[in-house]
């Protein structure tokens, strides 16, 4: 039984997504038995990472995003043209917050109604549901951010609970949901001593790894300081206080979930002609 996340960026912020100074891609969340792919928050560089790697988007079975927020969904129309091949197959699930789905306070909706018509379900969700996200349990995390509907997750596997918080202040409420987490994808923006509103820095990381304490953390949605101040070392800063395995993820890092946690890399490949084979082609006799 496969559990494996892709991370396709692990940048965040402003100015990260404008730069691309890494990728600001999500995770391609693959599960079960047999496998299902999960794409969370889908921003920019998505497509351009999941190229780099051969992944056929037409494997794609759902799309989560937690809020109206660029960086986490503006590359999801065209990851739901790719998971209905094109929009020619009604397939799939589209999950967002209600900013995502219908528009709040200014924000979003961030998907077309054309797009929200071309999958088999949508779904709004908010803080205290559970979805069954093609047989994974999926539990809806309060977040406190300028997106008044943002949330974070909790996926339950056979081998534990995995955890991504998305972006939120930090405080012991927000904390206390994560208890329990196996692994905790932590989005940490900024570095040790800068501390900005709606995100976390290195120093809430820690407070919320000791609280928490899972086996293993990972730093995602680095912002510009944060790739300015050594990612890898503010990370051992927050291990060395918690005694949490911790490490600053890399775009196209892999985490195998299973009795063991495992790390790796994607394997990427050549910029080829490569084509999934159910796309158009000149028909038969045209050629």
């Amino acid at each position: 039984m496969v559990y494996r996340i892709t991370f396709l960026g692990t940048g965040g912020g402003r100015h990260t997504t404008m730069y691309q100074t890494r990728c600001t891609g999500g995770m391609l969340f693959e599960h079960g038995e047999p496998s299902h792919f999960l794409h969370i928050d889908p921003g920019p560089g998505a497509l351009t990472q999941m190229r780099r790697i051969h992944y056929d988007l037409g494997r794609t079975e759902s799309v989560i995003i937690s809020h109206a927020h660029p960086d986490h969904y503006s590359d999801a129309p065209s990851v739901i043209e790719g998971m209905t091949r094109g929009g020619w197959v009604m397939r799939g699930s589209t999950y967002g917050s209600p900013s995502v789905i219908e528009g709040v306070e200014g924000l979003g909706p961030c998907l077309s109604p054309y797009h929200l018509g071309l999958t088999e379900r949508t779904v709004s969700f908010r803080p205290g549901d559970v979805l069954d996200v093609d047989g994974m349990r999926t539990e809806i995390c309060k977040a406190k951010h300028s997106d008044p509907c943002n949330v974070g997750f909790r996926f339950d596997t056979p081998y534990g609970t995995v955890s991504y918080v998305s972006d939120t202040d930090y405080d012991r409420e927000i904390g206390e949901q994560y208890k329990g987490s196996r692994v905790l994808i932590l989005p940490v923006t900024t570095p040790h001593g800068n501390r900005i509103r709606y995100h976390m820095c290195t120093d809430t990381a820690i407070e919320m790894v000791e609280q928490v304490k899972p086996e293993l953390c990972i730093f995602i949605h680095m912002g510009i300081v944060m790739l300015r101040h050594d990612p890898a070392g503010q990370a051992a800063m927050c291990e060395k206080a918690t005694g949490v395995r911790t490490v600053a993820g890399e775009d196209l890092m892999t985490l195998d979930i299973g009795e063991q946690l495992s790390l790796g890399k994607a394997d990427t490949y050549p910029d080829d002609l490569w084509i999934p084979h159910w796309a158009p082609d000149m028909p038969e006799g045209k050629k």
